[in-house]
């Protein structure tokens, strides 16, 4: 107890003997000029960039349009989509300007002492830095983090320092909307010669008990050569307290990492349902003078595979009810932004959802951290293409010579996130299929090995029978399925993990609000307003319904749980409507839409995932004038375990969920309840649940809309922090006097932002409408769309105004601090 002590007392000694900054990290945000176009000599320090456009970064030069059928007009068959035959593709990649150079300039000041380097959390695409007229990095992947070190490249003389980057995206170089520019964060990173490079820790717990855990360091120094180096680290738990501390002084010879081990006591584990953060704060000092502090945050919790059994979370098995993201933050752009990123992982959260796969590509460090705070797992992946071409100007290109590097890359930049508990190494990759295919697969399995053994590795496969037959399903941790529902046993079956990772399910397509009559179960369905129906049974050929994937997870140990492509609707990939389908150009897979506003299918997905809260959800709308007397249907997504329908206070019967039924709708009735035989009649649809017992517990009421009277505006907050960045979402919605949405109203709505704030962008989730986000006006799509306003740098109330013909205005005051 003695010992304890007198650690506790030296660390605190430790704590409060410094003042100095060893390291600075700045954010290269503001000051940038940007032009597209390519401009010789642009990297130059005496190039006239007067004329440019003046921007902060993050920025996304091709969201603000305009749309265009032309922009990305393909012929391509693809192959992952069981396509053989190549067909004219349009909307594919979003229907924006995505293509081309663009070159961004900007100034900093550094120290004429000391390393000094550039981060770029991501740069879209092929980027070349300069400083002050020289080539500092290339890095050809416009999604991974890199950093070059630029020290030499610096003025000495105190002048401020040139920063230039050429950017440029090629024609058919992805398959989905991509972003272009500065999309991500940029910082200047300064520190003393003898330093913690750029991810240079390596946070591991080996043994993790409710009781007791482990906890291994592994940190990189440079430029150390033979001198001895004094390392003091303090483990702070989540509530600021001290939970371990050790100081040790060793040389480290330059190939090897200063290890330290750490044991703390009732450690706080990491799971979805408590985040619990500690931080590792390491001072360094040399010769008695400190010289760097690095700051690791991590989470203490284990992750195990049990063969036949599961996925083990701390100890417990749980299946994974996560979902597949793309990057795009839809009327955003790629820009990345905390506060979107937010929003979108709050609405998950209420779904039930706990893990999100970041599809297909390496994440913004921004959404690692928030999945770190929030509670969700994730499996990160950065590729979607290796040695073999999907797109004529993708990845494949860089594969052989950069591949390794941009894996070790995103290994060493989110090996220490608790959130992170799986990688995977690829997305349908045509590789798959070849003879030696299985070589390629290994190759990149080991580097995640080599770089991080705490975790295992999966690969999104969805031909089946070649990964079944060549050896490439057997060789991955974990194999994981796109799709192909039908091939699980036999996958189970044959290979040696006996375990299945349904990596990519569903593909549901819906549209928000939109309802296809006669209601039924059918493979791309096509229509003449180029929608899908919101009855949740439509699908793509090549995929399913959610029911299949829940029914899998529910019967089978051995499946590991599912992620359901996708979360959101993301611009391009506009299936079914990809076959020169103009003017479809967003998805229309998304639980929610390109508004961020949940489809029907949220609350099917929150009625199995969410154990905690009830959920109680009618469809469709009940406004369908002209179809009096005809065959309505109603479906009830509830937790509860039955529901009893009225229409006009008359009884459609009471319903429960059948484990067991017959017909085309048999697997749905075990997750769904529907009335298939309800007439409509202008009115109000009432269901009163049950629970186990028979016990009425609940009510939900819908009603035949009225005339068109006001717009109601419903923020997702009301209080935001002034720093210039965060963001509101407004929801507008269209309503009769007594506040009953109009669900057919598609009239044009105007924005005004007045005050310590102003208009960011607005969508309405409509794949089809082709107005740019960024202009203040944006139609209605079934009675509803999003406005986002964002705040500005000083505190105070933003005033938010909406106004359309025919209906009274809407308005809120927001606040800001």
């Amino acid at each position: 107890m003695k010992k304890l002590i007198g650690i506790v007392v030296l660390c605190f000694l430790f704590v409060y003997s410094y003042g100095e900054n060893y390291r600075t990290e700045t954010y290269l945000t503001k000051g940038w000029r940007f032009a597209k176009g390519d401009f010789p000599d642009a990297e130059l320090p005496e190039f006239d960039d007067s004329d440019w456009e003046m921007v902060n970064i993050p920025h996304d030069w091709a969201i603000f349009g305009p749309f265009s059928r032309e922009n990305d007009l393909q012929k391509v068959a693809v192959t992952q989509n069981l396509e053989s035959v190549a067909s004219v593709k349009t909307g594919r990649t979003g229907g924006l300007p995505y293509v081309g150079c663009g070159w961004y300039r900007t100034t900093f000041k550094a120290p004429a002492a000391g390393m000094v380097s550039l981060l770029f959390d991501g740069a879209m695409s092929e980027a070349r830095v300069y400083v002050n007229g020289r080539e500092a990095c290339f890095w050809p992947y416009g999604y991974n983090s890199f950093h070059c070190e630029v020290t030499d490249l610096l003025n000495k003389d105190g002048r401020p320092n040139v920063l230039a980057v050429r950017l440029e995206n090629l024609p058919q170089s992805s398959r989905w909307y991509s972003g272009a520019g500065l999309y991500r964060n940029v910082r200047l990173i300064v520190t003393n010669r003898i330093h913690v490079p750029v991810w240079g820790t390596q946070l591991t717990t080996p043994y993790v008990t409710e009781k007791l855990a482990s906890v291994r360091l592994k940190t990189i120094i440079r430029n150390a050569g033979d001198k001895e180096i004094r390392m003091v680290t303090r483990i702070f738990a989540p509530d600021g307290q001290m939970a371990a501390c050790k100081e040790e002084t060793r040389r480290v010879d330059p190939e090897q990492q200063f290890e330290q081990n750490f044991l703390v006591e009732l450690p706080r584990l990491w799971s979805p349902e408590n985040p619990s953060l500690y931080r590792a704060v390491s001072d360094l000092y040399v010769d008695g003078k400190q010289i760097d502090c690095y700051t690791t945050r991590f989470g203490i919790r284990s992750i195990e595979l049990v063969a036949d059994k599961g996925f083990y979370l701390n100890g417990k098995r749980r299946k994974f009810q996560g979902v597949c993201n793309h990057h795009d933050l839809g009327p955003l752009g790629a820009a990345v932004n905390v506060a979107a990123l937010r929003h979108q992982l709050t609405l998950l959260k209420d779904m039930g959802c706990d893990a999100i796969r970041t599809s297909h590509n390496m994440p913004a460090p921004e959404l690692v951290a928030l999945c770190d705070e929030m509670g969700f797992m994730m499996m990160l992946e950065p590729f979607d293409e290796w040695d073999m071409a999907k797109c004529e100007n993708g990845y494949h290109r860089y594969f052989k010579e950069w591949a390794e590097r941009d894996l070790v890359n995103m290994l060493h930049n989110y090996r220490n996130n608790p959130s992170v508990v799986m990688w995977s190494i690829g997305n349908e990759v045509p590789t798959q299929c070849g003879a030696k295919g299985y070589k390629v697969a290994s190759f990149l399995q080991q580097i995640c090995h080599r770089e991080d053994p705490s975790r295992p590795v999966t690969c999104g496969m969805d031909q089946v029978s070649c990964v079944l037959e060549n050896g490439f399903a057997a060789l991955l941790d974990v194999p994981g399925l796109n799709y192909r529902t039908h091939r699980y046993k036999e996958a189970y079956a044959k290979l040696p993990q006996n375990l299945v990772l349904g990596s990519e399910t569903s593909s549901t397509v819906s549209s928000r609000g939109v309802y296809k009559f006669p209601v039924e179960k059918r493979a791309d369905a096509i229509y003449e307003d180029h929608q899908s129906s919101s009855y949740d049974l439509e699908y793509c050929s090549w995929s399913n319904v959610p029911d299949e994937d829940f029914a899998l997870a529910d019967e089978y140990d051995w499946t590991l749980g599912q992620f359901v492509w996708t979360g959101f609707d993301y611009l391009g990939e506009p299936s079914p409507y990809d076959t020169d389908a103009w003017p479809n150009h967003s998805s229309m897979f998304g639980i929610m839409d390109l508004a961020s506003l949940p489809k029907d299918r949220y609350y099917l997905y929150r009625s199995v995932w969410n154990k905690k809260v009830p959920t109680l959800h009618i469809l469709p709308h009940w406004t369908w004038p002209g179809r009096e007397g005809k065959i309505t249907p109603v479906f009830v997504y509830t937790s509860y375990p039955a529901a009893e329908l009225f229409v006009n206070g008359k009884s459609y019967g009471k319903m429960s969920k059948q484990k067991k039924t017959d017909g085309p709708l048999a697997l749905q009735s075990r997750y769904r309840l529907m009335w298939m035989d309800v007439v409509y009649e202008p009115g109000e649809v009432k269901v009163v649940a049950y629970d186990e017992t028979g016990k009425s517990v609940e009510e939900k009421t819908i009603r035949t809309a009225g005339k068109p009277h006001h717009l109601e505006l419903v923020p997702n907050r009301t209080l935001l922090s002034a720093d210039g960045q965060d963001l509101a979402y407004v929801t507008v919605r269209v309503v009769d006097k007594e506040g009953t949405l109009c669900p057919a109203d598609h009239r044009r709505v105007s924005f005004t932002v007045r005050g310590a704030g102003h208009y960011r962008a607005a969508a309405n989730g409509d794949p089809t409408c082709l107005d740019l986000f960024h202009l203040p006006e944006m139609p209605a799509f079934q009675g509803q769309l999003t406005a986002i306003v964002q705040t500005q740098e000083v505190a105070g109330e933003m005033i938010v105004e909406a106004k359309a013909k025919g209906v009274k205005s809407g308005k809120i005051v927001l606040k800001s601090e």
